[in-house]
């Protein structure tokens, strides 16, 4: 697990309890560290604060995906405004947590997209509109090119996919997908549901239904 924190005090909490939840944790305290770590130890999640001096969290994530590292990133902010900074770009971050936070909870929530990762057991194909979606491989196509989504994507278009026609309230996907009641509200839905629509294109099997939610056609 790689931690990037520049407050020693709160980098040294999240390091003891991830480890004692058993992750071996690494720490950086500043962006350019992040990225070469990012790239020697290919971590299985990132914490990653925004606030870093330097090369800040945003543009870190944003290297990262630009090298085609998928990475899970679960962000810390400390600000309402940096929230959506995040959430209106296209950074591919699978989730945040805002400051003061509950260590338990950021393990909690660094255990939910990890689960979510590595993905269920089984090659089951999903076909609606141009989308192919393998649930086994964790890999997805608009017509005949592959198209990169993080963790957080990727399951909130299967969970989609899997039930055809049936509407969903924003409420219900983050507790589907993202397990809670996540703090940004229904916004968070919102902006993955774009950033989904923009990667597949016209292929795109998702549907707004007005004044309820979301859906995916049937295939």
């Amino acid at each position: 697990m790689l931690v990037v924190e520049d407050d020693r005090a709160i980098a040294e909490l999240v390091t003891l309890y991830l480890r004692r939840d058993g992750f071996g944790v690494h720490v950086e305290v500043d962006g350019l560290g992040a990225i070469a770590a990012a790239r020697r130890l290919r971590p299985v999640a990132v914490v990653l604060d925004i606030g870093l001096p330097g090369v800040d969290g945003v543009e870190v994530c944003r290297r990262m995906r630009a090298a085609d590292d998928w990475t899970p990133v679960l962000f810390v902010t400390a600000r309402d405004d940096e929230v959506d900074r995040v959430l209106g770009l296209e950074l591919g971050a699978d989730d945040y947590i805002t400051k003061p936070f509950s260590p338990r909870e950021l393990v909690a929530r660094v255990r939910t997209v990890l689960r979510r990762a590595s993905g269920p057991v089984g090659g089951e194909v999903l076909r609606a509109g141009g989308t192919r979606l393998d649930l086994g491989q964790r890999r997805v196509w608009s017509g005949d090119a592959e198209v990169a989504l993080t963790t957080t994507e990727f399951d909130l278009l299967a969970h989609l996919m899997r039930r055809p026609g049936q509407v969903f309230e924003r409420a219900q996907l983050l507790s589907a997908v993202w397990g809670y009641a996540a703090a940004a509200g229904t916004r968070t839905v919102d902006v993955h549901i774009a950033q989904l629509r923009a990667k597949l294109g016209a292929g795109s099997p998702i549907r707004t239904v007005r004044g309820v939610g979301y859906a995916a056609d049937r295939g």
